[in-house]
């Protein structure tokens, strides 16, 4: 269930801010984001991990906090990630 390099170096290589960014709010909330969905499809077929399910809920909160940090800093920025990783309809 963890992110193998290459799908890690695309993640990055796509939300990247800068030349050698691999650590910006966009690259964090993508790569969340990714493992958050991995773990989603898991649960589909193991519906009593609960030790994952832990996990999964600390993401999630991560991934909001990330995101309410980055709506008070840069809205416009806050509603492009939104819209590319498509988390709200």
């Amino acid at each position: 269930m963890s992110i193998s390099k290459e799908e890690k170096d695309v993640i990055i290589q796509k939300f990247k801010t800068h030349e050698n960014d691999s650590g910006s709010v966009e690259v964090q909330v993508a790569l969340t984001t990714y493992r958050i969905n991995l773990l989603s499809e898991h649960f589909k077929k193991f519906v009593k991990d609960h030790h994952s399910r832990r996990g999964l809920l600390k993401m999630v909160s991560k991934r909001r906090h990330l995101l309410d940090y980055l709506k008070g800093k840069d809205e416009v920025r806050y509603k492009s990630l939104i819209k590319a990783l498509e988390l709200r309809k």
